[in-house]
């Protein structure tokens, strides 16, 4: 097993705490199955949101799915001139048999307009 990093961020419609927990369970969901990974497997989790987004927590999101014992941190983007609205995104440290160019990150929704090279 190594350790990898995963990556993946998610636009949000609006500033909303539904909306927030709805989109974020999805992109970790989405994070988790593309790299046929178990929660057991993650190490950590980065979430960072763009300063428009305060709402909520993005990590609450993946405590509603389940993830308690993953040590899990939030902070806010720079905010950058011109930066894409109300992204949350996500690096997660995960234990894996995956080589690290079989990696998937995930970008949803407007956010693919981030990485167009690796989004999925």
């Amino acid at each position: 097993m190594a350790v990898r990093a995963v990556r993946g961020a998610v636009q949000l419609e609006r500033d909303d705490a539904e909306h927030m927990d709805e989109q974020v369970g999805e992109l970790l969901t989405a994070v988790l199955e593309r790299n046929s990974l178990t929660a057991d497997e993650l190490i950590s989790v980065w979430f960072t949101a763009t300063p428009d987004l305060r709402s909520a927590f993005p990590a609450a999101a993946a405590r509603r799915l389940g993830i308690t014992d993953v040590p899990l941190i939030c902070a806010q983007e720079m905010d950058v001139e011109g930066a894409m609205p109300r992204v949350v995104r996500i690096l997660a440290h995960v234990e894996t048999g995956l080589g690290r160019s079989a990696v998937t990150h995930v970008y949803l929704g407007g956010a693919a307009a981030l990485r167009k090279d690796i989004a999925q």
